[in-house]
């Protein structure tokens, strides 16, 4: 393994961390609270929304102050997303994405980071996700 490439992963373990991180101490990785915040009709939990905004708000800054480098510090180019239109495929990966996140109270970030609780519907749940993104994969060039 190169420096280079032990840097890069290092901070990548060290964002990942810091990620898992405050999913813990935010209790976002907790399906309960998730699925409390999608209950809408019930007993609704509106904490979700305010550590979706707090996330919105550092990465609108963030975005502000990195895009105006001319190159990120750890690539040669900005790796941005270039289609801009709204199609079928996503419109059906965020539906499939949405009930899936509905349903179980996880998205891909809790749930790795909820395997340190040692349950074992979290493991089901991400070896499901990992055979999904195998399938699609080969389904979808």
């Amino acid at each position: 393994m190169t420096s280079k490439t032990f840097k890069h992963n290092s901070i990548a373990l060290v964002a990942g961390l810091m990620f898992g991180a405050g999913l813990a101490i935010s209790g976002m990785n907790d399906t309960t609270k998730v699925q409390g915040f999608l209950d809408l009709a019930g007993d609704w939990d509106i904490t979700l929304a305010f550590v979706m905004m707090g996330a919105l708000a550092v990465g609108l800054i963030a975005f502000r102050i990195v895009l105006k480098r001319p190159t990120p510090i750890m690539n040669d180019k900005f790796d941005l997303p270039r289609k801009t239109h709204i199609d079928k495929r996503l419109i059906s990966g965020a539906l499939l994405f949405g009930i899936g996140w509905g349903l179980i109270g996880y998205c891909p970030g809790p749930a790795l980071a909820s395997i340190s609780h040692g349950y074992w519907q979290t493991l089901v749940f991400i070896l499901a996700m990992l055979v999904g993104a195998q399938i699609s994969k080969k389904l979808l060039p």
